[in-house]
Order: structure tokens, then C-alpha cells, then sequence
């Protein structure tokens, strides 16, 4: 029988109606037998009914050709169960019994890279969240957890690797020129973190020794060409699993960890237990095809999925519902190793920027859904900056509410009270209190509730009674799931600046005795609607540093003076927000410029000169971290700017932001000169913090010269270009050739385009990068570009990675080119990503549904292009047979 029948779109899932399965499966083994074109899949499956045995038993199954079934070794007739899209039901099943099925799949015609599916040369798996069933028939939900067992056979030349999860206990040789492995995984998991690889594969391998002393062999598995670009990805798994048992007490339980790199992943990696499926732009990094951004993310990916063996896979979540559970934690763990691998101030200040510019975002429109939603209709879509990074601020604020004993106690206790279970959030909250004794009744408000907090804060000086208060009130927007906001529990951190410095604090009811040790700094916990701090004993009206290290993931709307924001720059102590009155300052002179754009005065606005002033006390302070000092001095992105906007004027924003920095650039154009013609670009690449900020800021340098180059910026960039020995300078100065405007650069440009391409036309991941810059270059004309590349050998439509490189990086971060679309037709930027859209729908719903993005936002553009916006989405609407990924989106959207 064949399932292989769309599922309808439009089903809701509700969290109120989870209900635990009525049958366990205590073991589960699989036979994968892998051949050209096909492969067949054996299950036994071990059931066992918890409570009262339900009349008909349905498992998931998605695209299976079922070829036998049999219960207890009996072959079942047709009236004992039913086959059908959704699925198999088997009717009046015994209270125990052992299931076996058959079932035939095509691997190489799934190009929803969802359960087995071949990528190149390799077949690979992805079983998160629901692709499982595209493998056999399963309970396919996380609070079902098996013991696996796996033999995989194929024929020996194409496929000589055999993978699964856990440890090998048996292989070798088989008839026909074809061979065996087989594989068992002594914890118990549910079928999600399921992993299967077969293919010609080499290989790296290294060892590392545990806290205990046991030895562990760690592999990473390439393609023969990338062996020489994993160096870097096993040195940073060997870093994150000293660094868990360290901080978390946390050590590998396996034999083996083995990574295997994949070209086509829907995703950037996956944590299945002791096989982890990455993606390639996630594990292979070396200097000449690697820029320091990629080095970064290859160390943080590997950690994230190295740290869910314990935070994910040990203990798991319940159900989906519950996916912050995991994702939120981890993310907060990958980021706090990253931080002490580098700078902890500029993994702080690179993790806010993307919170406060997507995920936000995300919480103001139609998609807004709490850290834990209450319903969806296809969990693939909750794979969300909300559940992520947003879930990860949650555990920051329970870390910084605890404290670091405390917080570490909970920990513990968290994982091990639920050691091989499948939780849920208000279980990992309860360790937490009862870690610490805390009430966190409040605060699991963060849990349910979506939508970003707005703090407005007001302030009142009495220089008679030395007395400052900080009135603080707290507000959020209705969201699709609820329209009033009970309040949150906000810890709030910030300190007093005075003339002379910082100011030590002493609130109004407290003695002396209860003052901490530093008492310059201080975290508010914001526990009602409106609050009012009073701090005694102040010499002078203080300019407040707000919000220190971004302590809670809200909006901050206090009337900052420029002057006050040029003191919180130049001598807070704290980095972030530092860092963040630079944001602010430039973005005040940057709304300034909108304002000239609109009143078409942009040509004559000279834009006010404190923001310059400012920099360059920055550029002359030699004590700055250089990575640092390249973040101050970069101006808010478009993209940042469009969330600060009622209503979105993207040309307005584009042009008065580069009338802004090309200001920036002229007045300070010696400062930048030195810092490039200092740097020498042959030194020996290095991928250590120190180095990555030099080759940060004087890169930063290099993009301001460039937006108005004379002769010598331009030999500056093009020298840089040509000797450059590594991936992060060569792409730097292409960058700056590439997009700017002056007609000389534009000249070399396109030389210099064809020449890259052709010295990088065999490595995919530095293609990708190529394509990537043409498709965000601001010009006017990247739309006809853009349907260029799609022509170019270069691409392929069917590979995630090539999908993003162009489609996706033209609509989200080309907001110019996007939004004005061409000349005749300036709507036509909507209208092809309609049509990409359509065209993936079919083969790659997960891609194509997270392409829709910019058009959900069409509520917050001026009215003729949000209602083109909106067209578009009531086209995909009127599309017959949309995925339920697209589905979902585009129907809130338009409601």
C-alpha cells in the first residue's frame, strides 16, 4: 500500500489537549537496507500498553510503501489494520506485542530533506521534529523513548561508511559486493534524535580523555576534498566538552562522538545522540575559504550540538510544545562557552543585535508566539528566534536572578532528577526554585505570554535631600494569542554616572550592612506595572547606565540627552552599554537624516557633530579591545532601523543612513587610513580573539573609506584584495569594491567578481559567500541580478544553502533593492519572491515557508507597498495544494 498522499493543511495542534501516549516502545529495530533508487526498511518494534488498551492504535507515517505487516510474527489481514496518508492504525492491538513492518522509500527523490534523503555522494538523515515517519511507521513524538538498535547494509564501493547512533557492535561483508553495520544506543531516546549515514566518506579522528579517565574517540566525517578544513571544528569540540564538565559537571557517556558534514541540511546542524548531522557550513573552516564570522559560527555550532547531549538528548522535552526547553537552554550554554573562548562584551553585544533585529521583530508580527506556544499547525515553523534566542534571554535572567551558586545547584539538580525523561519547562523552573529557595511563580510568565516588554523610565533629582528616583513602568502590545499582558518579572541592571565617575548606590530602604561589594552596580527587580527606585545619597543629578549587559530582553524608551549618550559611551563601565549609546547616538542622527530625505534637504544636511566627536575620541583611545571598538563604531543596521520605525520607509532609511556614514567616513578619514595601511595583509592568519580584532576594525575602517574613495582608498582595497592570505580580508575588500558606487571601483568590481569566482569556483561554501555579496549589494539593478545568478552554473535550486545565499539574503538584507523592485515595476521584488516561494513549495516546504518571512510584515510599510506585500501573500493563499508550512504563515498573516 502506498501513504504517499499530501497531508491537508489547517490542522491545529493544542497544548491543553496533550495527553500521554497509551503504548511505549520499549525496543525498536531497524533494518535499513540502502540500494540505487530505493531502500527498504524493517522495523520491530516492542510495544507495551501504559493504562487501559485503546481500541485502535495509530502510528505516523509520511511518503511509506508498506510491504508487510505482522504482529507477533503473524501476518496481519487487511481487516486488522488500516493503511492511509496519515498513517497506520492497527485495530484491537494486544496490551503487549512486537510489530513488524516492511516499507519501501526513495531517498533520492526526497527533496523535502526530511527523514532519509541523499545529499551528493551521501545518504543522511533529518528527524527533527517530525521526519521520522518518513523512515517507517513510529509513535513519531519526543515523550516516546526507545531503546535503538540499527543495521544498515549497501552496497560496500558507493557506501563504505555505515553509521547510527551509539556504539558499533557488529559489521562486515554480505553477498553481492555489499556489507553491514550495526549499531546500538544504550539510552534511551525518542525517535527525533535519530540518525542514520551511508556514503564515501573520510574522516578525521582524535581522542579525547574525561574528567573520569575514560577515553572517548571522536571522528568527523568529510568529503576526501574538505579533510584539511576540520581542524578547527574538532578542536572546538574538544573545547566544549572540557568546558561542560567544568561548568556543568556535565561528561560524554558514549564511546564515540562522530560529526558528519552534509552540502544539502535544511537546518545548521543536528545533536542525534553520538551522530550529529551538520550541515558544511557549520563544521569545515579553514583561513583561505573561511572568514572570522565563520570560524565563530563553526565553534558555536559544534558547541550547541556537543551541549544537547545533555541538555536535549539526556533530558528531552515532552513535547514540542516544550522545544525552548532545550533550544533556549542551549543557546544560552553555546553562548556563555563562546563568550569565554573570546570576548564575553562582543558576544553580548553580536547576540543582542540579532535578538533585538529579528527577534523582535518576529514578536511584533503576525507569527508572535510565546517561548512556549499554546497551538500550531506545523511544529517546523516554530524553529524560531523566539524559541532560541529569545528562550535562551529567559534562562539569562533565571542565571542573573540566582546567581552563579545557585544557578549551578539547579542545574544539577535539573538534570538529575530527570535523567532519561522527557520534561517540561515548568519542570526545569522548579529546579530552579527549588535550587535557590526562589518563587519564580511571576516569572514563568515569560514562558506564556509573547510579545517584547516596553520599559519607559523616568527620573527626578533632589539635589536638597540627595535623593534620585528612577520610576520605571512596564507595558507590552497585544500579540495574536492575547491582547492584555499581565506583568513580567523584569530584573532590570544599572548603575549612576557622575562627573567624576560611577556612583556608589544605596536605595532608600536599605542599611548599610545589606550593600554588596560593589555597590556601583545594581540589578532592579521590576515586579509590578509601574515601580519607583530611590537611591540616597547623590552628589549630583547622575546620567543612569540602563539595562546593563541587555538584562532582560525589552525595549528601553528613556529621554537621553546626545551629551548624555556621549558620557555613557566614552566612560561607562560597562561594554555593552557602551556600545549601545554609540547605537543610539547614530541612530538619532541617523532619524535626523530621514527627516532631511523626506523634506528632500538630504543633499544640504550635515549631520550633527557630536556622533563624530564621539568616534573619534573612540579611534584615539588605544585601551579599546579592537573588536570591540569596531562594534561602537558601526552604525545600526537598516534592518535595526526599520524596527525603531512606526511605519517602514526602507529608500528613506537606506539613503540616510549611507548620507550618515559616508559623513562619518570623510570626517575621519586619516584615523581610518592608518588603521588600513598599518594592518600588513600577508601576517599569519590566526583565529584568536586578538587577531579577529584587529582584521574587525580594520575592515570597519576599509568600509567607511570606500563609501567616498579617493585614489588612495581605492589602491588601499585593491591591495588588500590581491595579497590577502586569508578568507576574512579578501572578502572584506571585495565587499567595499563591490558595493561601492564610484565609477572606478564599479570597473574593478566586475573584474574582480569573475576572478574571484574563478579561484573559488570549486569550494561550494566560498561560492555561496560570492553569491551572497551580488545578492545584498545595494546598487540599484539586484533584482536582474539576482535572476542572473539563478542561472549561473553556480547555483542549485534544489540546495538550502545556495537558496539562502541568493533568495533569502535578497529580500531580508537588500531592504533597497527589495522594496523598490525596478524601474517599471516596483513591486516586481515582491512578486519574485512569490514565485520562489511557489516553485519550493512543492519540494522544500520547511525553505520555502521560511522564505515568506518579509511579507508577513506588510502591516508595518507605507500603504502601496504594504497592499502589494499583501497581494502577493493572498496569491500564495489562492495557491492550490500549499504545504501546511506555507500554509500556516501566509493564512496569520493576512488574518
Amino acid at each position: 500500500m502506498n501513504s504517499s498522499e499530501p497531508v491537508p493543511s489547517g490542522k491545529t495542534v493544542y497544548l491543553k489537549d496533550y495527553a500521554p501516549p497509551s503504548y511505549i516502545i520499549e525496543k525498536t529495530e531497524l533494518d535499513v537496507d540502502i540500494y540505487k533508487g530505493e531502500t527498504f526498511v524493517l522495523a520491530r518494534l516492542q510495544f507495551q500498553c501504559l493504562d487501559e488498551r485503546p481500541q485502535a492504535l495509530t502510528l505516523d507515517g509520511e511518503a511509506l510503501e508498506l510491504l508487510d505487516i505482522a504482529i507477533d510474527g503473524k501476518a496481519l489481514d487487511s481487516t486488522q489494520y488500516r493503511c492511509d496518508h496519515r498513517g497506520l492504525t492497527l485495530h484491537n492491538p494486544p496490551e503487549r506485542f512486537v510489530l513488524t513492518t516492511r516499507v519501501r522509500i526513495l531517498p533520492e527523490q526526497n527533496t523535502s530533506l526530511e527523514g532519509l534523503y541523499r545529499s551528493r555522494t551521501i545518504y543522511c538523515t533529518q528527524c527533527e521534529a517530525e521526519g521520522f515517519r518518513k523512515i517507517t511507521y513510529y509513535l513519531d513524538r519526543p515523550d516516546v523513548m526507545s531503546d535503538f538498535i540499527t543495521r544498515v547494509s549497501a552496497d560496500k564501493n558507493e557506501c563504505p561508511i555505515l553509521l547510527s547512533n551509539g556504539n558499533k557492535i557488529d559489521g562486515g561483508d554480505l553477498d553481492g559486493g555489499r556489507h553491514f553495520a550495526t549499531w546500538h544506543d544504550p539510552h534511551k531516546k525518542p525517535c527525533y534524535l535519530f540518525a542514520l549515514v551511508a556514503g564515501d566518506l573520510a574522516k578525521v579522528e582524535d581522542r579525547f580523555r574525561t574528567a573520569s579517565g575514560r577515553e572517548v574517540t571522536l571522528q568527523i566525517f568529510v568529503e576526501e576534498k574538505d579533510l584539511d578544513k576540520c581542524d578547527h571544528a574538532m578542536s572546538s569540540l574538544k573545547n566544549a566538552m572540557r568546558w561542560d564538565e567544568q561548568v556543568y559537571g556535565r561528561e560524554y557517556d558514549l564511546d564515540i562522538f562522530m560529526i558528519v558534514a552534509v552540502d544539502d541540511f535544511n537546518m545548521g546542524a543536528m545533536e542525534n545522540k553520538g551522530l550529529n548531522i551538520f550541515n558544511t557550513s557549520c563544521v569545515l573552516a579553514k583561513p583561505e575559504t573561511t572568514t572570522d564570522a565563520g570560524f565563530q559560527r563553526v565553534e558555536g555550532v559544534v558547541a550547541h550540538e556537543y551541549f544537547h547531549n545533555w541538555s536535549g538528548n539526556r533530558v528531552t522535552c515532552r513535547d514540542w510544545f516544550q522545544l525552548s526547553l532545550k533550544e533556549g537552554f542551549t543557546v544560552f550554554r553555546d553562548a556563555e562557552f563562546s563568550a569565554d573562548m573570546g570576548s564575553r562584551t562582543v558576544k553580548r553585544v553580536e547576540d543582542v543585535a540579532v535578538l533585538r533585529t529579528l527577534q523582535f521583530a518576529e514578536d511584533a508580527g503576525p507569527m508572535a508566539h510565546p517561548i512556549r506556544p499554546a497551538s500550531y499547525m506545523e511544529i517546523s515553523n516554530f524553529y524560531t528566534l523566539t524559541i532560541y534566542e529569545k528562550g535562551a534571554e529567559v534562562v539569562r535572567m533565571l542565571a542573573n536572578l540566582l546567581g552563579p551558586a545557585d544557578f549551578r545547584k539547579a542545574t544539577d539538580l535539573y538534570f538529575e532528577r530527570h535523567d532519561g525523561q522527557a520534561v517540561t519547562t515548568e519542570e526545569f523552573v522548579q529546579a530552579m526554585e527549588d535550587a535557590s529557595g526562589r518563587d519564580l511563580t511571576q516569572f514563568k510568565r515569560w514562558y506564556n505570554q509573547a510579545g517584547t516588554p516596553r520599559l519607559s523610565v523616568t527620573d527626578e533629582y533632589d539635589q536638597e535631600q540627595r535623593r534620585y528616583s528612577l520610576t520605571i513602568r512596564q507595558s507590552t502590545p497585544a500579540t495574536p494569542e492575547c491582547a492584555e499582558k499581565l506583568a513580567f518579572h523584569i530584573p532590570v541592571a544599572m548603575g549612576l554616572l557622575g562627573e567624576a565617575g560611577e556612583l556608589a548606590l544605596k536605595l532608600a530602604d536599605e542599611s548599610l550592612d545589606d550593600l554588596p561589594e560593589d555597590n556601583t552596580h545594581r540589578v532592579l527587580e521590576l515586579t509590578e506595572t509601574e515601580q519607583t527606585f530611590v537611591f540616597t545619597d547623590i552628589p549630583e543629578k547622575p546620567v543612569p547606565s540602563l539595562l546593563r549587559g541587555f538584562s532582560a530582553p525589552v525595549k528601553l524608551d528613556y529621554q537621553y540627552s546626545r551629551a548624555d549618550l556621549a558620557t555613557l559611551a566614552l566612560h561607562d563601565s560597562d561594554g555593552f552599554n557602551r556600545y549601545e549609546a554609540c547605537q543610539k547616538l547614530a541612530l538619532a542622527t541617523i532619524q535626523d537624516a530621514m527627516l532631511a530625505y523626506q523634506q528632500d534637504t538630504l543633499a544640504e544636511f550635515v549631520p550633527d557633530s557630536t556622533l563624530v566627536q564621539v568616534y573619534r575620541l573612540l579611534l584615539e583611545d588605544n585601551s579599546l579591545d579592537q573588536a570591540m571598538l569596531a562594534l561602537m563604531l558601526n552604525l545600526p543596521s537598516e534592518a535595526y532601523i526599520a524596527e525603531e520605525q512606526e511605519v517602514i520607509d526602507p529608500v528613506a532609511i537606506h539613503f540616510a543612513r549611507r548620507q550618515v556614514a559616508a559623513y562619518v567616513g570623510s570626517e575621519l578619514a586619516e584615523l581610518f587610513r592608518l588603521r588600513v595601511s598599518a594592518y600588513d595583509p600577508t601576517r599569519e592568519y590566526r583565529a584568536q580573539s586578538d587577531d579577529i580584532a584587529l582584521r574587525s576594525m580594520k575592515n570597519a575602517a576599509l568600509g567607511y573609506l570606500m563609501l567616498l574613495p579617493t585614489a588612495e582608498d581605492l589602491h588601499l582595497c585593491l591591495n588588500q584584495l590581491a595579497r590577502a592570505n586569508n578568507m576574512t580580508d579578501e572578502m572584506a575588500a571585495l565587499t567595499a569594491l563591490v558595493c561601492c558606487e564610484d565609477n572606478t571601483a564599479q570597473e574593478q568590481a566586475r573584474d574582480a567578481l569573475t576572478a574571484f569566482y574563478q579561484k573559488w569556483q570549486d569550494e561550494p561554501l566560498v561560492v555561496n559567500q560570492w553569491l551572497a555579496l551580488q545578492a545584498r549589494n545595494p546598487i540599484p539593478g539586484a533584482l536582474e541580478r539576482v535572476q542572473a545568478l539563478l542561472q549561473h552554473p553556480a547555483y542549485d535550486g534544489n540546495n538550502p544553502n545556495k537558496i539562502r545565499s541568493v533568495i533569502s539574503v535578497f529580500c531580508n538584507n537588500n531592504p533597497l533593492n527589495f522594496h523598490t523592485g525596478t524601474a517599471d515595476e516596483p513591486d516586481a521584488g515582491y512578486r519574485f519572491l512569490a514565485e520562489q516561494i511557489l516553485q519550493l513549495d512543492s519540494k522544500n516546504p520547511q525553505i520555502a515557508a521560511r522564505l515568506i518571512t518579509p511579507l508577513t510584515r506588510w502591516r508595518r510599510y507605507t500603504g502601496d507597498r504594504g497592499q502589494a506585500m499583501r497581494l502577493q501573500l493572498q496569491r500564495l493563499a489562492d495557491q492550490p495544494g500549499l504545504s501546511p508550512d506555507s500554509y500556516e504563515i501566509v493564512s496569520k498573516s493576512l488574518n
